[in-house]
C-alpha cells in the first residue's frame, strides 16, 4: 500500500485529536469520555485492513446480482455478526438485472483492421450473435453544435465521443452531467450506438451507466483510449470506418437484493436511528477497493470496536451496507421504501463513499442548521481537522433518498487522493488505498456517528414542499436528471409523498 501516514504520525495525530476535544454540555457529559475511548481503539491493531483484503481480493468485482455480490452479501454479514453486532439482511428489488460477459469490438476501413479493447457501459443492450456493424463517425465531444454538423449521417451510425482525460473528482462529475445530455442527443437522432473514448490514462477500461438506464435500447461502449484517438485520427484524414461491436450480456427482468444491516439498539432512545452507509456493491473491471469496499470495511470496525467496548448511546446506530448503489442507489431507495413510516425518527443519515482519501468535512445538504451539530459531534476528533463542511444537497450516493425524504443527510466530503483516475476502473484495486488514512477515517466516522446517537438535539424532518423549494434554490434538479433519478421523483415513485 502506498506509504500515507507513519504509525508514529497516526498515533500523534490521533493523540492530538483526543487532546483537542472540547467539553460539553452537562447533559451529554458521559459522551467524551465514551467517544474518546471509541476513537482511541483505532491507535491498535484492528481487522480493518485484513478485512479489505479479504472483501477485494477474495470476494473481488461485486456487480450485483452477480455470484460474487451474493458472496459478498453473506461476507459482510459473517464478519459483522462475529464481531458480536446484531445483524440481518433486508431484501429489496432490482429493477433489472444486468452483467457482462464479455465484450469486443473491431474498427475496419480500406487497409485498416484492429481490435481495441472495450467495456460494455451498464445497461448497454447486447448484439445479436456475430456482432453489430455500423459506420464509425467521430461527433466530437458531442455538443449540439457537433451533432448539428454531422445532420442526418448520425442515423444508424456509432458516434464516437471524445473525451479529456479525466484527472479529479470534479471531472467524474462533468463526465455525468455531459454524458447524459450526448445521449439524449444520440438517441434523438437515432444513432445506432455510442462509443466513448477512455478517459483514463494507461488504456484503463472502466463502466459508467447509460443514462436513461434499463430503458436504453443500443449498445453503449467505453473504448480504451489509444484505440479511440487512432480512430479519430483515422477519420480526420478521410477513411471510412465501420464498428463491429460484440456484446454478450446477461440481462434479466426484476429480481431480488439485500442490504446488510448491522445494529446498535439504543439505550434510552432505540426508537430514533443515526444511518452510516456505505455500499458493498461494485463494479466487476477492478475488485472495488476504493468504490467502495474501504469504506465497507470502515464501517464494520466502528461496529466492531463500538461493541467490544461494550458502548450503547442513547439512540440506535444502523450500519448499512447498500447493495445495487452503482445501478441508481437502489438498495438506499429500498430501505426507504421498507422504513417509511420510521423515517420520521431517522436522525440521521450518512454516507461514505468517496474511497480511502482524508475525511476534511460533509456535504451537509441544504440544511443550515447541521453544520453546528456535525462540528458538535466530530468535537473528540477535532485535532484530525479542520473539518470544512459544504451545506450543499448532492446526487450520486445513498444520502439521496433520505435527502428526497427530508432526513438530515451527509455525505463525507473527502481528498480525491487516487480516486477518480481508478473510478469504476479495472485498476480500483487494494494497493491503491492508504491504509493508514483509512484508520484515520474510522475515527472520525466514529466520532461523528456516536455524536449523533448521543447529543441531545434532533432536526426536524422535512416535508415534500421544502425539499422542493432546496430543488429550486439549487441545482439539485439538474443532478438528479443527470442520474436519471429525476422522473421517479416527479411522478411520485421517488421521496416523500
Amino acid at each position: 500500500m502506498p506509504v500515507g501516514t507513519s504509525p508514529l504520525r497516526l498515533s500523534s495525530l490521533l493523540c492530538i485529536a483526543l487532546l483537542a476535544a472540547p467539553a460539553l454540555a452537562q447533559s451529554e457529559a458521559a459522551a467524551p469520555t465514551e467517544a474518546s475511548r471509541l476513537v482511541a481503539t483505532f491507535l491498535g491493531e484492528t481487522p480493518l485492513l485484513s478485512d479489505l483484503q479479504s472483501l477485494t481480493d477474495e470476494v473481488g468485482g461485486r456487480a450485483t446480482g452477480s455470484p460474487a455480490n451474493l458472496r459478498s452479501v453473506e461476507w459482510a454479514l459473517a464478519r459483522l455478526r462475529e464481531a458480536g453486532v446484531e445483524a440481518r439482511k433486508e431484501s429489496f428489488q432490482m429493477p433489472a438485472l444486468w452483467l457482462e460477459r464479455s465484450a469486443r469490438a473491431t474498427v475496419q476501413g480500406e487497409r485498416v483492421s484492429y481490435t481495441p479493447r472495450v467495456a460494455a457501459m451498464p445497461f448497454s443492450t447486447a448484439t445479436p450473435r456475430g456482432g453489430k456493424t455500423a459506420p464509425l463517425l467521430a461527433v466530437g465531444r458531442g455538443t449540439e453544435k457537433d451533432f448539428q454538423a454531422l445532420g442526418d449521417k448520425a442515423r444508424g451510425a456509432f458516434l464516437l465521443v471524445e473525451t479529456e482525460e479525466l484527472k479529479d473528482v470534479d471531472g467524474l462529475f462533468r463526465e455525468y452531467s455531459e454524458s447524459a445530455a450526448i445521449e439524449q442527443r444520440a438517441f434523438a437522432v437515432g444513432v445506432a450506438g455510442v462509443v466513448y473514448m477512455g478517459s483514463r490514462p494507461n488504456n484503463l477500461l472502466y463502466r459508467h451507466n447509460v443514462s436513461v438506464g434499463p430503458r436504453n435500447t443500443r449498445p453503449m461502449l467505453v473504448m480504451e483510449r489509444d484505440g479511440a484517438l487512432r480512430a479519430v485520427r483515422l477519420l480526420r484524414v478521410g477513411k471510412a470506418l465501420s464498428l463491429t461491436a460484440e456484446l454478450d450480456i446477461q440481462s434479466g427482468p426484476a429480481y431480488e437484493s439485500h442490504n446488510v444491516i448491522g445494529e446498535i439498539r439504543g439505550a434510552t432512545r432505540p426508537e430514533e436511528v443515526v444511518v452510516v452507509g456505505a455500499h458493498l456493491d461494485s463494479w466487476d473491471l477492478g475488485t472495488g477497493a476504493l468504490d467502495n469496499g474501504a469504506n465497507v470495511v470502515l464501517l464494520i470496525d466502528v461496529a466492531r470496536q463500538m461493541r467490544r467496548l461494550g458502548l450503547q448511546p442513547a439512540r440506535t446506530v444502523r450500519f448499512a451496507l447498500w447493495n445495487g448503489e452503482e445501478q441508481g442507489m437502489q438498495g438506499s431507495w429500498g430501505y426507504t421504501k421498507r422504513h417509511e413510516a420510521a423515517l420520521e425518527h431517522h436522525v440521521m443519515a450518512t454516507s461514505l463513499d468517496i474511497g480511502c482519501g482524508r475525511i476534511t468535512g460533509f456535504f451537509t445538504g441544504g440544511r443550515p442548521e447541521l453544520p453546528a451539530l456535525v462540528d458538535r459531534a466530530l468535537a473528540p476528533v477535532k485535532g484530525l481537522g479542520p473539518f470544512t463542511h459544504v451545506d450543499a444537497p448532492v446526487v450520486g450516493t445513498d444520502n439521496f433518498d433520505f435527502m428526497m425524504h427530508g432526513v438530515p443527510n451527509l455525505i463525507a466530503n473527502q481528498e480525491p487522493a487516487l480516486y477518480g483516475p481508478n473510478y469504476h476502473a479495472r485498476s480500483d484495486e487494494l494497493d491503491k488505498c492508504d491504509a493508514q488514512q483509512l484508520r484515520l477515517n474510522a475515527a472520525i466516522v466514529a466520532a461523528l456517528a456516536y455524536g449523533f446517537a448521543q447529543m441531545e438535539p434532533k432536526l426536524p424532518r422535512q416535508s415534500r414542499a421544502q425539499v422542493e423549494a432546496l430543488m429550486r434554490a439549487t441545482d439539485l434538479a439538474q443532478q438528479m436528471k443527470s442520474f436519471n433519478v429525476y422522473e421517479d421523483w416527479a411522478s411520485g415513485k421517488r421521496g416523500r409523498k
